[in-house]
């Protein structure tokens, strides 16, 4: 059957198809990214573009609204293309660039200034210069076996194993230098891998990668394996994003659909490999020479990875194919580094407390500190720690995807032109926002979310049951398709010259998340029998959680009602905890052991969780007592 082409304005990129094949899929082919919260089933009506020529079939109208379908517009999912197409794509319909944190406020381990308390620098992989006796006809071991009693003599390490186009290389290479040769060795559970071989004694540098693989966000720092310093770093956003927002739809898309697994493992990859050869530029280092590799993610991330299915993480009793991999070879998985290098992944605790809390929970410290900590990553699930060097326990809540704008009418990521901070006049009601990029409006992140919720509380445009009031004078609530709703920003002003509005609905979705969260932490409390009052510090990690102002936190009920002093911002704790491990091999079998350590509460079976979800969806709570801070509202 003969292709079809379909040209994407006003990019001007072409992708050949196979007739039937949906607009969307066209669009990744063509490499025009577009929203798609739901993954393609037609239900968020992100991807909405407009056919400007030729011959397509509509499978179904979607998630649409009246005034988009008079406009023209229909959903890139639930179009298929039956001839050539010419398709615009409107700005707002776009998977524009996240804003992805680097630099961080407050961090607990500063850039290039050493590592965590109570750990040196002594990389997992490293180079051994080596000087090897030459061969006689009286002492004739073989080379494989010379080299392993050279480096057994430097290395405290049991087996020691090398890769097989290593192995092929070792005669000449020993022989070139004369005898004298350097080894790059990987020490990992024990063992010695031998990743490259250099003839004589050579200076070149070592580099190793540290990888956080969020849901939303890639980040990928470049480390001096000699010195420590890190010489470059890069983020950008999950090019699954294009097969579904939150963990779940990716699931189904792996599990369900033809070639899904291939789909989002190579969409990780092509992330992880655009940020390797951005930081490889800036710091004008070469892939050949990157060594290693550590990589934090949560649990579904890590399969899709390294290929493994997740099908089984969403289905009861939500079982991983695998808490602990091995690590591997960069060639096995496609990485644009030394094809011998070694990837190595942190182990999960549960199906929904993956190797990126380990990773995060061991840069902080927890498990040495006295101090009773609460650790939250608040994203699409609310994964959360508690405890202290005698105890540790974990317990993750789906928050929804509220937090990242999925399921939120104007909801959108990090991206420029979102919003983030909201302020509402208390007598006259106008509004002032303030942007990502600080662009005209497109739509709300997260942070904007929390603090828009406290912003109309506070002014008691809604009450605590979320409730927005109807009797107020002001232009700005009216009636809308889907119920009552709140104008933020009017078209006029906007960029997608819409009025951006909040709904009931989307107040609602926002109360759920919130609850969840609190929920979780609430319920961690009861399962040990202590009272918030007892928590000495809170840290929140992640990007979204870098933005969010506590008070407005506090004052919804996202967050316990402790003094501001006891919350701590740590950035990306999860990339953090990767270079830690790449850098200390003591912290990376602690990460090793820290999972092992962690009771694993889970939130869905035998405990209070729902009984506290169902008294946290009011603002702040249904216990007023619970939120003493938080001031009598309107």
């Amino acid at each position: 059957m003969d292709k079809v082409t379909v040209l994407f304005f006003p990019d001007n990129l072409v992708a050949n198809v196979e007739p039937g094949t949906s607009v969307l899929r066209a669009a990744t082919l063509a490499g025009v990214e577009l929203k798609s919260n739901c993954g393609g089933d037609g239900t968020c009506g992100r991807c909405l573009v407009k056919v400007k020529d030729g011959n397509v079939r509509l499978k179904s109208t979607g998630a649409v609204s009246q005034k988009a379908k008079q406009a023209g517009m229909v959903l890139a999912c639930q179009t298929m293309v039956e001839g050539n197409v010419v398709i615009d794509v409107p700005k707002d319909s776009r998977l524009d660039e996240h804003q992805v944190l680097l630099d961080e406020k407050e961090v607990l381990v500063e850039q290039d200034e050493g590592l965590a308390e109570g750990y040196a620098i002594k990389p997992v992989c490293r180079k051994v210069k080596l000087s090897l006796t030459e061969p006689t006809l009286t002492e004739n071991v073989s080379d494989w076996n010379r080299l392993q009693a050279a480096l057994r003599s430097e290395l405290d390490c049991g087996e020691i194993h090398i890769a097989l186009p290593v192995l092929r290389e070792l005669a000449e290479t020993l022989r070139a230098g004369d005898w004298d040769v350097t080894v790059t060795v990987a020490q990992l559970n024990g063992c010695a891998e031998v990743v490259h071989l250099e003839p004589g004694h050579s200076d070149r540098k070592s580099f190793g990668l540290a990888v956080d693989i969020g849901t939303t966000t890639v980040v990928v720092y470049l480390i001096d394996l000699d010195s420590g310093l890190t010489l470059g770093k890069k983020g950008t956003y999950n090019k699954q994003a294009r097969y579904g927002d939150d963990v779940i739809t990716r699931m189904i898309h792996a599990s369900d659909k033809k070639g899904g697994l291939q789909d989002l493992h190579k969409a990780v990859i092509d992330t992880i490999n655009q940020l390797i050869d951005e930081v490889l530029e800036q710091s004008q280092a070469s892939g050949d020479d990157v060594h290693m590799a550590m990589v934090a993610g949560n649990s579904t991330m890590t399969h899709l990875f390294l290929g493994l299915t997740p099908k089984y993480i969403r289905l009861e009793p939500y079982i991983p194919l695998a808490a602990e991999t091995p690590p591997v070879r960069a060639e096995e998985l496609g990485l644009n580094i030394n094809p011998t290098a070694f990837v190595a992944t942190f182990a999960s605790v549960a199906s929904y407390v993956g190797g990126d809390i380990v990773s995060g929970t061991l840069v902080t410290n927890m498990a040495q500190s006295d101090e009773i900590t609460l650790f939250i990553d608040i994203g699409t699930n609310g994964e959360m720690v508690l405890g202290n060097r005698d105890w540790l326990m974990t317990a993750a809540c789906s928050a929804g995807p509220a937090f990242e704008g999925g399921g939120i009418t104007f909801g959108m990521r990090a991206m420029k032109g979102a919003i983030e901070y909201v302020e509402i006049d208390a007598d006259t009601y106008e509004v002032k926002v303030s942007t990502i990029g600080k662009m005209k409006p497109m739509g709300i992140c997260g942070s904007g979310l929390i603090d828009c919720l406290a912003k109309l509380r506070e002014v008691g445009l809604i009450d605590r049951a979320g409730k927005i009031q109807t009797d107020l004078d002001t232009p700005r609530i009216r009636q809308g398709d889907d119920g009552w709703e709140f104008v933020l920003v009017f078209g006029e002003e906007t960029e997608c010259n819409k009025d951006i509005i909040i709904t009931e609905n989307d107040i609602k979705n926002l109360l759920r998340a919130k609850g969840a969260v609190y929920a979780g932490i609430r319920s961690m409390l009861k399962a040990v029998q202590l009272d918030e009052e007892v928590i000495e510090k809170v840290l929140i990690a992640g990007g979204f959680g870098n933005f969010i102002n506590i008070r407005d936190a506090i004052s919804i009920g996202l967050l316990p009602d402790l003094p501001p002093e006891k919350y701590r911002f740590i950035g990306n704790s999860s990339v953090k905890g990767a270079r830690l491990s790449l850098l200390s091999q003591d912290a990376y079998h602690e990460a090793q052991e820290l999972g092992k350590k962690m009771t694993y509460l889970e939130l869905s079976v035998g405990n209070d969780f729902m009984d506290e979800f169902m008294s946290a969806l009011f603002i702040p709570h249904t216990d007023m007592t619970l939120f003493p801070s938080v001031t009598n509202l309107k």
